[in-house]
């Protein structure tokens, strides 16, 4: 998927960022917890098609501030 949509895109539950797992090949809110499924370049921003992270998951999509 395309990092520059990523970037743009937002957490369909809070409005919140969210991060890319290849691993998966999901986009995952760390607020709500939740990895939403990219299927064939797009992503699927339906809440209830969304899965709940584990803890470890969430930690590793908490969105780092950029450094100036």
């Amino acid at each position: 998927m395309d990092t520059r949509l990523a970037e743009i895109l937002v957490c369909p539950v809070c409005k919140g960022p969210l991060s890319i797992n290849d691993q998966r090949n999901e986009l995952h809110c760390a607020k709500c917890a939740l990895g939403f499924p990219i299927i064939e370049e797009i992503p699927s921003m339906l809440a209830n098609e969304a899965r709940a992270l584990t803890p470890e998951e969430c930690d590793k999509a908490r969105v780092k501030p950029a450094q100036e």
